[in-house]
């Protein structure tokens, strides 16, 4: 079958480094990239401007392009969802349910849905957090995540729709600055390290969190698409995780690399939200169903992160 891809949110932390390596790996042309807004950079590639609250826009570009694949990214994150609870459910609600409608009825062959570790609470267990255990998220962000796995495992039983989906941690990348999470920290650093040589913390010192470094996150979302249907055993959100650091222990790898660079802490809002979360994750399933397995720790990570950041802000 000749794959033609639609993401819904290209312009976001994930979404711009998807889009570039899905247009690596299929061509340029068969990957259309849309959002609300016109990219900040030229798009290199079919771009559409679509509000995934327009189910009509959706359903003309699956039809007009021929797309059998949808990554479905358009979401209001985790801090800044608390500024605006009731926009944040319509769209990441509304958008959705008009994502796994249109899919079902157009036959959309595969439909990506990005859940994250928000979808965890204060009566989830804190260590090695497992596939299947209390779920039961503190912010509007994590409700509309968890709501939005049970959609997709409601439309993969009842009309066969192939539905993916995984439990993103913190996503660490150079490509961009994230927009709006409780994880934010964890790439804001970096750039605090090159510009300023000091950083400082919205979390306490050892907050620890889960993450992933953006190149794993890249690959276990195409694995898990490329994965054949019969090895998806989860339609709700799959485990993930590359590692989990507090900010004093990433700080001290950046002060290997960068001499120098201090941090400090001033803690707001976001402490609450990170206190909810789990602090490492068992991703087991993940790894026994379609192979996942991360590349980066934090070592190698801070390492790389510093040497692609650099090169950029140069």
């Amino acid at each position: 079958m000749n794959t033609r891809i639609l993401i819904l949110g290209s312009n976001g932390q994930i979404g711009t480094v998807l889009a570039e390596s899905l247009r690596t790996k299929y061509g340029r042309d068969q990957v259309i990239c849309s959002d609300i807004r016109e990219p900040k950079l030229q798009a290199d590639g079919p771009f559409r401007l679509i509000d995934v609250l327009d189910s009509k826009a959706i359903e003309q570009v699956i039809q007009e392009e021929n797309i059998n694949q949808v990554y479905h990214l358009a979401a209001l994150l985790s801090a800044r969802g608390e500024q605006n609870p009731s926009l944040t459910w319509q769209i990441n609600m509304q958008g959705l349910l008009n994502v796994l409608d249109i899919c079902s009825r157009l036959k959309v062959s595969r439909l990506f849905f990005p859940s994250s570790i928000a979808v965890y609470g204060p009566t989830t267990p804190k260590q090695l957090t497992p596939q299947f255990t209390s779920l039961q998220p503190s912010t509007v962000y994590g409700i509309s995540k968890l709501a939005g796995e049970m959609w997709c495992e409601y439309y993969h039983h009842r009309y066969g729709l192939d539905v993916r989906s995984l439990r993103y941690p913190g996503v660490i990348g150079w490509q961009s600055l994230p927009e709006g999470g409780t994880t934010d920290y964890a790439v804001e650093i970096f750039h605090g390290a090159l510009k300023s040589g000091h950083y400082k913390c919205f979390l306490k010192a050892g907050t620890r969190l889960p993450m992933i470094y953006m190149d794993d996150a890249i690959r276990a979302t195409i694995e898990l698409m490329e994965a054949p249907s019969d090895k998806i055993r989860i339609r709700t959100g799959y485990n993930l995780v590359g590692m989990s650091f507090t900010p004093a222990e990433i700080a001290e790898e950046i002060k290997k690399l960068v001499d120098g660079f201090t941090i400090s802490y001033e803690p707001d809002f976001r402490q609450q939200i990170a206190e909810s979360w789990s602090e490492s994750i068992d991703d087991s399933s993940a790894r026994a169903d379609w192979g996942w397995s991360p590349r980066y720790d934090l070592k190698e990570m801070c390492r790389e992160m510093l040497e692609k950041l650099s090169g950029k802000l140069a």
